[in-house]
């Protein structure tokens, strides 16, 4: 039976005669004599089932060592099944075992049908354990996850439909995918996207923002670690990848990325398996990898900074999105969404935006997308004291705003905004104006001509 049976006993003799009984019958079979060694035995080998023996020290037999290792088994791992070796004259100490925790105890000389029936009750129950206990932890992991899982991507502009076709179209396959697009325009909401359309979206879709990742907890965070690993590991951790199996894994700003990380990456991309720190077992993984960046990761290749062979593995598909500036109407269509959800939130139902605020919206450039907007209208929404939001509702942050907007400008196009913005501020004084922008007034009224001014 494929499993692992450690026997812990100070005679020779008893650890031999369970050893010929036990290794035709259970995968592997370890032994030792002294239990200090025991519970680096256990993390060592992923023990499954404990035979402890009573009493260790000679010429005393209060089974208190027994229960002081039963004890510290239990405390290091609770799932695992400790049946306690004892004499006949011991059973009261074996019966206090199990009150301790202990599964079961077999009596010196054992019945070798009953022993073996024994254990293999208890490996039942080691199972049983295991699974409520991974069960525990994968939920504990999803509620984070299951806060975002019920926002909708709102729009319908012409941008944002051609990313939802491309959306459609690949996620019914396994292919890796790479999520572009700059902070805020709403790169995870895409990745739940797919995932919702895929065939794994009755199984769980994981995120992780790499950027908050440290260097230290990166393996941990991602493949897990084993209880007493490292200085906290006071429990054993179940990792992202291991915790997505079957499903899908979302890791945003995968650019974060140190290229010491990245080869750790690339490595269980490749085989497929994560082995958690303080382990040598890997583990098999079957996920659906998604990963997003608001960097320029072929720029960052050429620049040493991001392993092309990375980018090859996770890039099958790219999807690019859309600034929100880029998306017309969506703006307002999304003020509306985020206007109804924060009413609710603050208890100022009947909320409304004016006509006026709504234009001046649609002409801001939201340099920080989707998420500035969101931010704005929470904003206005908490300082709100009448029914409606006024365009001086909401203060946007003007000096984003025209730099966004020159770099959205040609040359000709900037030099226009200047000479009416100077005009206006002149009130029509041609000398005046010519002087402030540092040319003759022939050569303004050349403009005014070009421009159409």
């Amino acid at each position: 039976m494929k499993s692992n049976i450690l026997i812990v006993d100070d005679k020779k003799s008893v650890l031999t005669a369970l050893e010929m009984l036990l290794q035709t019958e259970f995968e592997n079979v370890f032994l030792i004599s002294n239990p200090n060694n025991l519970l680096s035995s256990i993390r060592h080998n992923k023990i499954d089932v404990v035979l402890l023996d009573m009493n260790f020290k000679t010429g005393i037999n209060n089974g208190n060592e027994g229960i002081f290792w039963l004890n510290e088994i239990l405390k290091f791992d609770p799932t695992i099944s400790v049946i306690m070796i004892t004499a006949h004259g011991d059973v009261e100490l074996a019966v206090k075992a199990v009150k301790e925790g202990a599964f079961d105890f077999i009596l010196k000389p054992w019945n070798n049908d009953k022993l073996i029936s024994t254990i293999h009750a208890s490996l039942k129950l080691r199972k049983s354990k295991s699974e409520t206990v991974s069960l525990q932890k994968t939920t504990n992991t999803l509620k984070h996850e299951l806060a975002f899982s019920s926002q909708n991507l709102i729009g319908n502009s012409e941008p944002i439909k051609k990313v939802m076709e491309m959306v459609k179209k690949v996620a019914i396959t396994d292919a890796n995918i790479f999520i572009s697009g700059e902070n805020g325009t709403g790169k995870e909401l895409i990745a739940r996207e797919i995932h919702k359309y895929s065939k794994r979206n009755k199984e769980v879709m994981l995120s992780v923002d790499m950027g908050a990742v440290s260097e230290t907890l990166f393996e941990s965070e991602l493949f897990g670690h084993i209880k007493g690993s490292f200085t906290d590991a006071k429990d054993e951790r179940v990792g992202k990848f291991e915790a997505a199996d079957k499903g899908t894994l979302f890791l945003d700003e995968i650019g974060n990325l140190s290229l010491s990380l990245q080869a750790k990456m690339l490595t269980v991309l490749q085989n497929r398996t994560v082995t958690k720190l303080g382990s040598n077992i890997p583990i098999p993984i079957d996920i659906r990898l998604i990963s997003a960046s608001n960097k320029n990761l072929n720029a960052m290749i050429s620049d040493g900074l991001f392993r092309e062979d990375l980018l090859y593995r996770i890039n099958t598909i790219s999807i690019e999105l859309p600034p929100l500036r880029e998306r017309g109407n969506d703006i307002a269509l999304l003020a509306e969404y985020y206007l109804d959800k924060y009413a609710k939130k603050y208890d100022k139902n009947g909320l409304k935006i004016s006509p006026i605020a709504i234009q001046k919206l649609l002409k801001y450039k939201w340099p920080g997308n989707v998420r500035e907007l969101q931010h704005s209208i929470e904003k206005a929404v908490i300082l709100a004291d009448s029914n409606i939001l006024s365009e001086d509702s909401f203060s946007l942050n003007k000096n984003n705003n025209i730099q966004n907007h020159l770099q959205n400008q040609t040359i000709e196009e900037v030099e226009k905004d200047m000479i009416i913005a100077s005009i206006n501020k002149e009130a029509g004084n041609m000398s005046i104006v010519a002087k402030n922008l540092g040319i003759t007034r022939q050569t303004l009224y050349n403009k005014l001509k070009k421009y159409g001014i």
